[in-house]
């Protein structure tokens, strides 16, 4: 069957792939494949900066964004022939470590985790794949393909609920939400702080293109400057990994304000930074950055739940480009105006 591939460790090696029928080791439900979403971790794996194959094998079928359409499920699965579905990423070590074994393998201490299209095990980018009932999420059939957004939005549900966790470290009644960028992860962070009730302001470079409007039409803020922002952000969400712009938003939080770093610079810069005066700010104004990554198993749920609640219109204008799986390689290269590009794998 056809894949898409990649031989990690090796740039450009990208390519419509033939391998064999998924193994039933990977799991008792056999998925037939739908979309597979692309990021940009996808993108730096294409490039040979990071991910790691299967034992015994020289490549890897990637795609961690998934949704599927079931063929077989067994008894018992909670799915049925025709059910849609996403597949969760992460497995947990097989030691485990102590947050493996509650199941917070996002969390994982040692490193000895799996993930799905990205360390150690094929991912769901295939015309089949298969997967365990305890890691297939279904997916109701109202959201259709835009139940590709969930593993992108788990890891938004994920970063929330840290947000939470560490503002309720005292009182906490965030107003004003700030976002920098308006990518997927961005805007889906968005989406989400809308949903809650705050005000939201979302910083991006882009002037033209659909962002600045599907921003607006959240009922949020665009900005191209930091410097217009009026007031002082309780919660940044910051999606784009830019160092500069991780500390400048950091400056802006008042007390108790927590700001959560969600996003990765492919190319780290230096810059240069008055860490003593930084650190002071946050000492004394008991502000708080926290990473996040990946996501449980729950915040999937909590997910699908997001994008129930989502306009479906305004869902389906995140998804601004879909390719065939015999040219997928074509979606690692950004055109104007791409937000979230699929890999259709049935065509």
């Amino acid at each position: 069957m056809r894949a898409m591939t990649v031989v990690p460790g090796k740039a450009d090696s990208a390519s419509v792939g033939e391998v064999p029928e998924p193994a039933e080791s990977d799991g008792s439900i056999l998925v037939e494949g739908l979309l597979a979403g692309i990021c940009g971790t996808d993108i730096e794996m294409c490039s040979g900066l990071f991910g790691s194959g299967r034992q015994g094998s020289d490549k890897l079928v990637i795609g961690h964004e998934s949704l599927g359409r079931v063929l077989e499920a067994p008894a018992g699965s909670g799915l049925t022939t025709g059910d849609l579905v996403a597949g969760i990423v992460r497995r947990p070590d097989p030691v485990p470590c102590p947050a493996c074994a509650r199941g917070e393998w996002d969390f994982c201490r040692n490193g000895l985790y799996t993930e799905r299209g990205i360390k150690e095990m094929d991912g769901y980018g295939a015309e089949r794949w298969r997967v365990d009932p305890y890691y297939a999420v279904p997916v109701p059939g109202q959201l259709g393909r835009l139940g590709v957004l969930v593993e992108p939005a788990s890891i938004l549900a994920k970063a929330w609920e840290q947000v939470d966790q560490v503002g309720a470290r005292s009182w906490y009644g965030p107003e004003h939400v700030l976002v920098t960028g308006a990518g997927p992860i961005g805007l889906l962070a968005a989406l989400i702080a809308t949903q809650r009730g705050y005000t939201v302001h979302v910083l991006d470079l882009a002037t033209d293109g659909p962002k600045p409007q599907l921003v607006r039409d959240l009922g949020a803020e665009y900005l191209n400057d930091l410097a217009d922002l009026q007031v002082a952000p309780d919660v940044v969400i910051e999606a784009t990994g830019a160092g500069r712009l991780v500390v400048d938003c950091a400056k802006l939080l008042p007390p108790a304000g927590v700001m959560c770093l969600t996003g990765i610079s492919p190319s780290p810069a230096a810059i240069d930074v008055q860490l003593d005066a930084l650190t002071r700010q946050l000492v004394v104004r008991n502000a708080a950055l926290v990473g996040s990554v990946n996501a449980a198993k729950r915040h999937y749920a909590e997910a699908v739940d997001v994008l129930l609640a989502a306009d479906p219109a305004w869902l389906e204008r995140l998804i601004t480009r879909s390719v065939p799986l015999s040219d997928w390689p074509t979606a690692l290269v950004k055109e104007p105006g791409d937000i979230k590009v699929v890999v259709d794998l049935q065509r």
